[in-house]
């Protein structure tokens, strides 16, 4: 207990006391993927995120919080039915993390329509802050500009010009291929060919035939979550991590502890967060560990959880009021960001928060010492170079 306010008591450094008077305490949603191939990506452990975070700052700012949250199921549907009845019955404020670009897309008109807030930080598509950007929402942690482009540098840089991907099929995939398409293209390489594989696809064993067969070097997996993990597993059960490359977009520290490091070797991973960076994210990941169910470490979604809910908390208390979404948003990209896990940073006019990123690649059985020890550092990507210029993006917030 004496290490925990220690560790509390660090992680408030900085932050002003602000009396706060309520009429009612502010509500957050988690809505994610509880049960299916992003659980162990997002899952319960955005929901301890989210309470971490509430348990860190709201008190000092002068705030009753209270968090809920719900399994979307990777339906649009459910997903928009759940936010609807979150937002107009069930006094949420402010729903965060939806991962699966579609649900996340369906929302982001809710929130704008009704006046509330979402936060995409599981979220993917770069549409978000692009031709689908809204007053009312905030894109946190990564997207699939940055990761394509970001990717595409990264991967020809080292000898990867014939690319072959295998991409989800639904917003998040084919944003994220098209995305990558373009980077490679722009550096003089070719893409080979592409599949699109349905959401929780078992049996990759014909997509990879195919890119095998296609003359690339590259096998790019544009998924993530357990279909990520049942591709790489399978291309390396085939011996294809020694003749190929394989970037894997959204390739996180769950996908490592699922299939091991042997069965990893030569994956890149491209992160904001990674729980072993520093002596905040050491303590955040021990705290974080100790709830978990499965004990397993956060990742940098799950981090995204917590560093933008601090935000947001920080915004609605400098207003003294969560009701008006359009104010919270543009009271969050006034201020500028801060917290133990991301450091400091900014939210653009377009809803995009800037941080850098980092390129991780995973480690040798023999460089690990111990579990969860998976990454070792290759570059890093500066915070202005990191994601899609604001003139590109084709938002109507940007003016000019």
């Amino acid at each position: 207990m004496q290490i925990r306010s220690l560790i509390a008591a660090i992680l408030l450094a900085g932050v002003p006391s602000i009396a706060l008077a309520q009429s009612k305490p502010v509500k957050i949603g988690v809505l994610n993927d509880q049960s299916s191939v992003y659980a162990d990506s997002q899952g319960i452990g955005s929901v301890i995120a989210a309470r971490l975070a509430v348990e860190d700052y709201a008190k000092n700012l002068g705030l009753t919080v209270e968090v809920v949250y719900a399994d979307h199921q990777n339906k649009v549907d459910i997903g928009a039915s759940i936010a609807r009845d979150w937002y107009t019955n069930q006094g949420v404020d402010m729903i965060i993390d939806v991962p699966n670009s579609s649900v996340a897309l369906a929302v982001n008109t809710l929130a704008r329509d009704l006046n509330k807030v979402m936060i995409g930080s599981g979220a993917g598509t770069a549409l978000l802050t692009g031709k689908a950007c809204s007053p009312n929402t905030v894109h946190w942690t990564y997207d699939t500009w940055e990761l394509g482009n970001g990717f595409a540098r990264a991967i020809f840089e080292r000898g990867g010009k014939k690319w072959f991907f295998i991409s989800a099929d639904y917003q998040f995939g084919k944003d994220l291929e098209a995305a990558a398409s373009e980077g490679v293209n722009k550096l003089g390489g070719q893409v080979m060919g592409s599949v699109r594989a349905p959401l929780g696809t078992s049996d990759f064993s014909s997509f990879l035939i195919q890119a095998q067969s296609s003359g690339a070097d590259t096998i790019a997996l544009a998924n993530a979550g357990g279909d990520l993990s049942n591709a790489l597993k399978q291309a390396a059960e085939y011996g294809l991590a020694s003749k190929f490359k394989l970037p894997g977009f959204v390739f996180q520290i769950n996908n490592v502890q699922a299939l091991g490091l042997q069965a990893t070797q030569g994956v890149f991973g491209l992160m904001p967060f990674y729980w072993d960076q520093n002596d905040a994210s050491r303590a955040f990941a021990k705290r974080f560990q100790e709830l978990h169910p499965h004990k397993i470490m956060p990742n940098d979604m799950q981090a995204g959880v917590y560093s933008a809910v601090v935000h947001y908390l920080k915004a609605v208390a400098a207003l003294k009021d969560a009701g008006d979404g359009r104010a919270v948003v543009a009271k969050m990209k006034e201020l500028p960001t801060d917290d133990p896990l991301f450091g400091k940073g900014t939210i653009r006019i377009d809803g995009r928060k800037i941080h850098p990123v980092y390129l991780y690649e995973t480690k040798k059985p023999s460089e690990s010492k111990g579990e969860w020890d998976y990454f070792k550092l290759v570059a890093t990507i500066p915070a202005e170079q990191a994601f899609r210029p604001l003139s590109e993006g084709g938002c109507s917030l940007v003016k000019g």
